[in-house]
């Protein structure tokens, strides 16, 4: 298998399994197709850095004049420390604290997606306090089921995510007594790997019917953000995701009355295929009624499939003359969860065998964890037949160098 012209399984010669392995010309595809659409348009394209939070990934977004969505005054500095610069930054997250809207204040970044009124008096408060003027959009929640997976649906009314309309509208009546608080546009974001126009069409035109609501009680709005959510084909048998060229072109269709800035924040749309877990084959137990294929990689390398019982499919890299057969592909983690795949069927594998889990990019090696000790794996990225470790794997001796015994003091 070869990934941006690099043969994967002479790779995991060279580097210890497991790994993960990131195309730059994948995600410069992806990065390519989506200004094509929004060309001619007042728009800003702010990369959900949680979907993979690698610098080096980060870094491709900058060189294309993309911005940066975050959530954390970590992914802050990642953002700054990568060259996207603050006025390309929108702070989104239920749970800003008063010291990271502190920080993005120093920092400058362009916008605030608020999603709770105690939200919006804290940054009012610290703007104050800083003699600044805060912009900031209010997140709505249109109550628009995404048809997604249920830990992955942000547009619900249950969902803790956003503010409903009605709130929303109170907001803005009483924006006078927030000096502080430029409140200057909307957002929305209903959720994740969304495969369907028809739930990005009703929230946004939700949205749009605000909009112009507010917009005749004389409310300016500068900007509406639209959020991500676009899917990728985790499995070719039955995703059919959405092209980037249609849901530009809804969101340019439903929109068209607007004249300010429209915002994108796509995440796992942009490096999801761009990413590879590379891992090898530790041996293979047999069961009374199955097979299990045991590998090097493990739930605390990729946790979606443990987590969302997510499909990621499986590629062992070699002869596919091989004689078929059928796996429940696991990993060495001390928990029955720690499960990739159930009756997977597959080419014959042998202790020793590389093995590609394909579209890793994202939300793989941003939510490792150090689960049973086990180290952080590394990170490569890949570009027109060269290769570079973006991220070298963690030693033991790292990871327990924060750790120490006891110095008692008195309470």
């Amino acid at each position: 298998m070869r990934f941006d012209d690099v043969d994967l399984a002479q790779l995991a010669d060279r580097l210890p399994t497991p790994f993960y392995a990131y195309s730059a010309s994948a995600i410069r595809e992806r990065i390519g197709a989506l200004a094509a659409g929004l060309a001619g348009t007042d728009s800003l394209v702010c990369y959900a850095v949680k979907a993979n939070s690698n610098r080096a990934v980060l870094a491709l977004v900058a060189d294309a004049g993309f911005g940066a969505d975050i959530v954390s005054a970590g992914e802050l500095e990642r953002s700054l420390a990568a060259g996207i610069p603050a006025s390309r930054i929108v702070f989104s997250g239920v749970g800003k604290t008063a010291d990271e809207i502190d920080a993005a204040l120093a920092a400058r970044v362009w916008k605030f997606n608020v999603e709770s009124h105690d939200e919006l008096l804290t940054l009012e408060a610290v703007a104050r306090r800083r003699g600044e003027t805060a912009h900031a959009a209010v997140r709505i929640n249109p109550d628009v089921d995404a048809g997604t997976h249920e830990k992955i649906s942000t547009g619900k009314a249950e969902n803790k995510f956003g503010v409903s309309i009605d709130e929303a509208r109170r907001w803005f009546a009483d924006a006078a007594s927030m000096p502080h608080v430029r409140l200057d546009g909307l957002h929305v974001h209903i959720g994740s790997q969304i495969l369907s126009l028809d739930p990005f069409r009703l929230a946004l035109e939700r949205v749009r019917d605000f909009a112009r609501e507010l917009q005749d009680a004389g409310h300016a709005l500068a900007s509406i953000d639209v959020g991500g959510g676009l899917g990728v084909g985790y499995r070719d048998d039955r995703d059919r995701p959405v092209s980037a060229g249609d849901y530009v072109a809804l969101v340019r269709e439903v929109l068209r009355d607007f004249n300010g800035r429209l915002v994108f924040e796509p995440g796992r749309w942009l490096v999801a295929d761009a990413g590879v877990l590379v891992t090898r084959a530790i041996r293979i137990k047999r069961g009374e009624s199955r097979d299990f294929l045991v590998l090097d990689a493990a739930m605390n390398d990729l946790l979606r499939p443990s987590l969302y019982g997510a499909w990621h499919d499986i590629v062992p890299l070699v002869d596919a003359a091989r004689a078929p057969a059928r796996y429940d592909v696991v990993g060495p983690v001390c928990e029955t969860g720690d499960t990739f795949a159930l009756a997977r069927d597959m080419p014959e594998c042998r202790a020793g065998d590389v093995v590609a889990i394909r579209s890793a990019g994202a939300y793989g090696a941003c939510m490792a964890s150090t689960y049973n000790s086990r180290p952080l794996v590394a990170e490569v990225l890949l570009d027109n037949g060269r290769w570079a470790i973006v991220r070298r794997r963690q030693t033991i001796a790292e990871l327990v160098a924060n750790e120490c015994l006891p110095e008692w003091r008195d309470a």
